[in-house]
């Protein structure tokens, strides 16, 4: 039986030395390491992690995923559900070494039914819920204390190389042709803060990178048993197929349902997919797959567009 260690860091400028130091504490024996790239943001959904999906597909039933503390792998309560579901499924355990989870056996199942416990299921969410409001307690005397600063006339953030008193000469330079490597030995300061300086006037700055719109963010969906059968029978790309094989399947009495997480435009192109289950060209549709597909047509149509 293997031990998989799963590593993350939010931004690159964190290291991994504290998760270190408690899963060395913890002596795990012959440990395979799986980390994810530094800056890997824990909005991200773990199923659409890139190590944290190598960890599944290496890991075998009876494995053991040891973590330093269970916000380095999940976010909110949907997180931790989603993966103590795709745990189960898999059989493999989880071992989390520091924090408020560490004197709890997560994977603990209904002997008869198989589902999470209720009372591990409440804990769960109980425990997520406080460390989420501690960081939105964070967040906001964090704020607070940034008006509080800028109404004693402090400005927040990290200070510019270029000082202010400058910043309107070396503009003028850059206009009169000096180079910015000039400027940054003039003013003995790096190049990146002569660019910063002067980064609305430089070539490649155009007012359609200023308006870029954010990148969409992936949603949870649940999609009914009867449309993921039927998906999985068609020729889909290889995003919606990832999007597909990733979906974590959710028992609804005697039926299922697949939460499968992706951006809200894969979610619009599954569901056209999944058009024929309406009928029509000469094939009738079969009731409970046409509901079905209204159903997950209903979910895809509340997502913002």
């Amino acid at each position: 039986m293997a031990n998989l260690v799963y590593k993350r860091v939010s931004t690159d400028q964190q290291s991994t030395a504290r998760q270190d130091l408690v899963l060395a504490e913890a002596g795990i024996e012959d440990p395979v390491v799986f980390e994810e790239d530094p800056g890997t943001s824990s909005r991200l959904h773990p199923l659409q992690r890139p190590k944290f999906g190598e960890l599944l597909m290496y890991a075998r039933p009876g494995d053991t995923v040891h973590i330093s503390e269970m916000f380095r792998l999940v976010r909110g309560n949907q997180h931790i559900l989603d993966v103590l579901d795709v745990l189960h499924r898999d059989r493999l355990a989880l071992r989390i070494h520091d924090g408020a989870f560490s004197a709890m056996d997560l994977t603990a199942r209904h002997p008869r039914t198989g589902e999470l416990l209720s009372t591990v299921k409440f804990m769960v969410q109980t425990l997520a819920a406080a460390g989420e409001l501690q960081r939105d307690l964070q967040r906001e005397l964090t704020y607070d204390g940034l008006r509080a600063a800028e109404a004693n006339g402090a400005k927040g953030g990290r200070r510019p190389a270029v000082a202010a008193a400058t910043a309107a000469g070396v503009r003028t330079a850059y206009l009169e042709g000096r180079s910015i490597a000039a400027l940054a030995r003039d003013h003995r300061v790096s190049r990146g803060a002569i660019r910063t300086a002067v980064a609305d006037l430089l070539p490649e700055h155009t007012a359609s990178e200023e308006d870029a719109p954010a990148p969409e963010l992936p949603v949870a969906l649940d999609m009914p048993g009867k449309v993921a059968d039927y998906l999985r029978t068609t020729e889909l790309e290889p995003v919606k197929r990832a999007a597909l094989d990733q979906g974590v399947a959710v028992r609804r009495g005697q039926g299922y349902t697949l939460r499968v997480s992706a951006v809200p435009a894969v979610h619009r192109q599954l569901l056209a997919r999944c058009q024929p289950l309406d009928g029509g060209q000469g094939v009738p549709a079969v009731p409970a797959q046409r509901k079905a597909r209204r159903e997950y047509e209903n979910r895809v149509s509340a997502l913002t567009p």
